[in-house]
């Protein structure tokens, strides 16, 4: 009786250890490898997986990549992956891959993208950005003065600062003036507001109330169709002139709201001064630019950069260098250089050091934490300063990256996003404007999930 007590007890010993080594070989495994990859056909990347067991993988789609010089077809392969593998593709194309302990216990899905072997010009220019809103954006809403009534016409109606109008009384209000005209021609009777807050669409009834103060009626909302500033053009294709810039979104600085473009436009620009950033203190650049100096076209503004098509002499007009393609595998922590233009003539190469680089996902402005180390730049801007989004980041003849945030309790040190990432969103861009040419608006089924720059959209 005792041995056999003895023996299930040892047995739910090596069972839970069992279970416990399992465990943390998957979690190890999730850590270290990236959920997505992507890769640059004919050349080599070396992963260290680090798993304690055989992983079996087994690809969607059969004859795009190879591990260790074997290419990976549909039904699962074998590998011993406890020591770094090396990944490859001669041509392109998309494909996921599940690892498995053993084929049985599901690990990890990959998304893999390989990518053709482009180079970019690498700009670096200061560039104006004027953006024209798609609808009407309200940052604020008030009281209306009545007679002796203060009237918030706009008050459980659903409307808030970030929504954003896009037709009243059944017309399509694509600015200011239009929605003061609705409200002057309103006499006091109610109007039908159709409005998008996120991603919900809804229609209110707001009664415009007539004012004490200067007779007219309002609706007791401050409102915004446009803004404008200073950037940084990261990059452009010389075979196409699409182009990206910034690295991250522009959004309202009243309501954070990311703004939707129905027109806008970049513009060369001239830097007249530098306000340096101090800990807790962002600077800026300083700049203007001219309305008869027009570059390009702003196509989309995203999270991750506004992406847009040059005009055909404005790549004759832009200075910059002719650059490979780095992903985020050729990344490494170390030395590096961005290019920017703080002095309004030239663009300079500055020394920095990539401090940290994330391994987990492509998505989002923020792939590298970098730091300046130029005393140079550190003595004229303090470090990085607003307008410096979108500089590029080139490591070992790279174009790799962009700068896209500043820490603000530390100014020489800040963000930086993946070039793939922008490529990705420049291509999406591309594809987006030939559907709408089209007639096909919606980015729907059928739709490619991940296009690159260099494909055809």
């Amino acid at each position: 009786m005792k041995k056999s007590a003895f023996v299930i007890k040892a047995l739910f010993i090596l069972l839970s250890a069992a279970i416990a080594v399992t465990g943390v070989s998957v979690i190890k495994v999730v850590m270290t490898v990236p959920g997505e990859m992507v890769l640059i056909e004919g050349e080599e990347y070396q992963y260290d997986i680090g798993s304690l067991f055989p992983i079996s993988i087994k690809a969607d789609t059969e004859g795009i990549l190879k591990i260790d010089e074997k290419t990976i077809e549909r039904p699962y392969n074998h590998f011993g992956l406890s020591r770094p593998v090396s990944l490859s593709s001669d041509k392109g194309g998309s494909l996921k891959l599940n690892l498995r302990f053993f084929g049985v216990i599901p690990v990890k899905t990959i998304n893999v993208d390989v990518v053709s072997n482009k180079n970019l010009v690498a700009c670096g220019n200061t560039v104006g950005v004027k953006i024209k809103l798609d609808g009407i954006l309200v940052i604020g809403i008030s009281s209306v003065i009545s007679g002796d009534e203060k009237i918030v016409p706009a008050r459980n109606t659903g409307i808030k600062p970030g929504s954003v109008i896009t037709a009243v009384n059944g017309k399509a209000a694509g600015s200011i003036d239009d929605l003061v005209d609705a409200i002057e021609q309103s006499g006091g009777k109610p109007l039908k507001i159709r409005f998008k807050t996120g991603e919900t669409v809804q229609e209110t009834l707001v009664t415009p109330a007539r004012s004490s103060e200067d007779g007219r009626y309002h609706i007791g909302l401050w409102v915004r169709d446009s803004t404008a500033g200073i950037g940084t053009l990261t990059f452009y294709d010389p075979d196409t002139g699409k182009f990206g810039a910034l690295g991250h979104g522009i959004t309202d600085v009243d309501t954070g709201t990311l703004m939707s473009v129905k027109t806008g436009e970049i513009l060369e620009s001239d830097i007249l001064g530098v306000k340096m950033s101090r800990s807790g203190i962002p600077g800026e650049l300083k700049g203007v630019f001219s309305e008869g100096r027009h570059l390009g076209t702003i196509l989309a503004n995203t999270e991750v950069g506004i992406y847009g098509k040059l005009d055909r002499d404005a790549m004759g007009r832009l200075r910059g260098r002719i650059y490979p393609v780095g992903v985020r595998a050729n990344i490494r922590e170390g030395p590096a250089k961005i290019l920017s233009n703080i002095d309004g003539k030239n663009i300079e190469e500055y020394d920095i050091v990539i401090q940290k680089v994330s391994r987990q996902s492509l998505n989002g402005s923020k792939g590298m934490i970098i730091k300046i180390t130029d005393e140079r730049l550190l003595k004229t801007t303090g470090g990085i300063v607003q307008g410096m989004s979108g500089s590029p980041v080139i490591q070992d003849g790279r174009i790799v990256g962009a700068v896209t945030h500043v820490l603000v309790n530390d100014p020489t040190r800040g963000y930086g996003i993946f070039i793939e990432t922008m490529l990705m969103n420049a291509a999406q861009t591309a594809y987006r404007k030939k559907m709408e040419i089209q007639g096909n608006k919606t980015w729907g089924p059928g739709a490619p999930a991940r296009v690159y720059v260099g494909e055809t959209a």
